[in-house]
């Protein structure tokens, strides 16, 4: 499962807000819905976000390990 929480967290300590993104053209919106319900996106895309923010992998995605 993965989880987008450290790119809230991210977006948080940089002022900036999730449609910041789709402002700058890192993301469309459809994406950035995705973002928001933990679905997958491309690698391509979140190496847009990391590159866009100046930030590692880490400070936008964490893999979680299933439950159970």
């Amino acid at each position: 499962m993965v989880s987008y929480k450290p790119l809230w967290h991210t977006l948080l300590t940089l002022d900036l807000k999730k449609m910041d993104l789709v402002k700058r053209g890192t993301v469309s919106t459809a994406t950035l819905a995705k973002l928001g319900r933990n679905e997958y996106v491309a690698l391509e895309v979140l190496d847009r976000i990391c590159t866009d923010l100046g930030c590692p992998i880490e400070a936008v995605i964490e893999i979680k390990a299933p439950q159970g």
